[in-house]
């Protein structure tokens, strides 16, 4: 083809009076390859790729995005985008402040998140590779546009069968500064403030760099550092992106790093506690390791995991788990939504100071209770994606009454009781006038993450349910919001924790489709052991015969009824003896803790064949 000279005109996108941001097709700081991210700002992409500004953040579950009648937005953080990058009169761009009403609002709508994350699963499977692309929107326009596309470089290249892991050894304490972890490992050293990368010799090779932002200028230094910690930036700044890539440890986005941290003083940057970043005073001790996952075995028992943490979740990807055996809500209440829900559908019952402190975190919502259901779906979702599209058992609200009364707004509605543990607990609670409201927003919260964002391998848990007419109200309650059991192929599973689940398994049977036994509570409950006694420490013993006893008979009655029967509790990660035992007894699943499955695998692997040689 004869191409005559020619000038090439390509319209420019007017991000500038919009947004712009960046987008990953994977997790950028664990690898799990099931969802999109879509960072973005206000103005120019620049501030976004410097660190400059904390930008909004938008997880997108990939297997959704093909259902029209889905929601795959299954985590929005909003940044404080502070700043934006705009054209300049006299330089080619210029950094203002962003308006209070801009910090605060949203820089996508959800329509927008999904068609950003579609073009970009299209351009992942176009090239078959991971890929971080950077967009714009228009502001004239209002079109969105993909301005770059380029292979992810860090994450992808990670053999998938080899899972890394640091852990503190130690309490560390109370964080000096926290912030947007980067990165799952730990670095230590002296922290070395600095304010341009001009003072070069001022940096010790193994020290802790802490400034406000860093630019291409900053990467020698970077190179030499333990750790990184900014004031500003998110997930695609360029701290975040380039300590990723050397595999240096980073917090960014602290807000106070360089004013809460001095020169000389020994510091440890974890970025292995989830999402959150922190750095802790002092040289604290803690472990590396490695694991081959390649070699671990099949089993007939399923080995699932506990998971609390949503941001955390996305890091054990790797792991052949069978799903989630215990996922529990009180984290997420506790952590994400913070604020006990009958205080949000009742303000009036508080005082000024905790009202005000719930307006501050609910700004935004008109309808409060939407923001605990908001809150919580995200972190369902979370850990639901995770491992997908394997089961993952979701327990509704444990809490007991003084646990309740520590969440913002809730002393009000907490009774004192002398005895928490067999109080006002679990199934009791959700039907009772004082918490019927706040278990319907559970349930809404529930029926979103299945029914709404597709994420259908969740199964529901009810907790330390006592009778069956305690079971019946439930579930009564639940398919009032809208959960009726088998219906979307909705499994509804009960903890087996009180003697009552035992001595009436097939009435327990005829209402739920699974149990779980919960061994802590079972176990002080058949043996009349409080679990918190240290005096009676000696006695607590999940392996007592009578416990033993009560274990085998669920699992007969539960199988002669079609129910599976699984355990979630730390007895198995600390025992084999423990775990053999549930292996001859018949137990379809064994659920631990992260950290603990390969070894736990390997002893139910051990279980099997030994008990298959013995011709059980």
């Amino acid at each position: 083809l004869a191409v005559a000279l020619s000038i090439g005109v390509q319209v420019m996108v007017r991000s500038d009076l919009a947004g712009a941001g960046v987008i990953f097709t994977l997790d950028p700081e664990s690898g799990f390859p099931g969802v999109v991210v879509v960072s973005a700002a206000w103005g120019l992409g620049e501030t976004v790729v410097s660190g400059r500004t904390d930008p909004d953040e938008y997880t997108v579950f990939k297997p959704s995005l093909n259902g029209p009648a889905l929601d795959p937005v299954i985590d929005i953080r909003i940044g404080a985008k502070r700043q934006k990058a705009v054209y300049g009169e006299h330089e080619l761009t210029r950094t203002v402040d962003t308006t209070t009403a801009e910090r605060a609002r949203r820089v996508l709508s959800d329509i927008e998140v999904r068609l950003l994350a579609a073009w970009a699963a299209a351009v992942e499977e176009h090239y078959g590779y991971p890929m971080d692309l950077e967009w714009a929107k228009d502001g004239v326009t209002g079109e969105l546009a993909l301005v770059q596309a380029r292979p992810e470089t860090v994450q992808s290249r990670r053999r998938a069968t080899t899972l890394r892991r640091c852990r503190l050894t130690a309490e560390p304490g109370r964080s000096l500064v926290e912030g947007i972890a980067v990165g799952e490992a730990i670095g230590e050293g002296p922290a070395v403030v600095l304010d341009s990368p001009v003072e070069l010799d001022r940096f010790p090779t193994g020290g802790v760099l802490v400034t406000g932002i860093t630019d291409p200028d900053w990467e020698p230094l970077m190179k030499r550092a333990a750790a990184v910690v900014t004031d500003h930036g998110g997930r695609t700044s360029h701290a975040a992106i380039v300590s990723r890539e050397l595999g240096v440890p980073a917090v960014v986005g602290t807000g106070r790093a360089t004013e809460a941290l001095y020169d000389g003083v020994d510091a440890t940057v974890s970025c292995a506690e989830g999402a959150r970043g922190h750095v802790y005073a002092g040289l604290l001790p803690y472990e590396e390791e490695e694991t081959d996952l390649s070699g671990l075995p099949a089993t007939r028992t399923r080995v699932m995991l506990n998971l609390a943490d949503p941001s955390a979740s996305f890091r054990w990807w790797r792991l052949p788990a069978d799903g989630v055996g215990l996922a529990r809500l009180e984290f997420i209440v506790a952590h994400q939504v913070k604020i006990h829900p009958m205080a949000l559908l009742h303000p009036e019952r508080l005082d000024r100071h905790d009202r005000r402190a719930v307006g501050q975190l609910t700004e935004g919502y008109p309808d409060r209770g939407q923001y605990f259901v908001d809150r919580l779906a995200f972190g369902v979702a979370r850990i639901a994606a995770s491992r997908w599209p394997e089961p993952v058992v979701v327990r509704t609200s444990d809490f007991k009454t003084n646990e309740y009364a520590r969440l913002l707004g809730g002393r009000p509605f907490e009774p004192a009781e002398a005895n928490p543990m067999i109080g006002w607990r679990g199934a009791s609670r959700y039907y009772s006038d004082g918490y019927r409201e706040g278990f319907a927003l559970e349930c809404r919260a529930l029926r979103r993450v299945r029914d709404e964002m597709g994420l259908t391998n969740v199964i529901v848990m009810i907790p330390f349910c006592r009778t069956t007419e305690e079971a019946d109200r439930v579930l009564d309650g639940m398919a009032e919001q809208g959960l009726h059991r088998g219906e979307h192929g909705l499994k509804v599973y009960v903890m087996a924790e009180i003697p009552s689940n035992i001595i009436l398994a097939e009435d327990f049977a005829e209402r739920f489709d699974g149990f779980s036994i919960g061994s802590n509570d079972l176990t002080q409950l058949t043996l009349g052991v409080d679990r918190d006694s240290e005096l009676l420490a000696d006695v607590f013993d999940e392996t007592d015969p009578a416990v033993a006893r009560s274990v085998r008979s669920l699992i007969a009655r539960a199988h002669s009824a079609g129910r599976p029967v699984g355990l979630c509790g730390q007895r198995p990660s600390d025992d084999p003896s423990f775990t053999e035992f549930l292996v001859r007894t018949g137990i379809d699943s064994i659920s631990v803790a992260p950290d603990s499955f390969a070894s736990v695998k390997q002893h139910v692997y051990a279980a099997e064949s030994h008990a298959n040689g013995d011709g059980a």
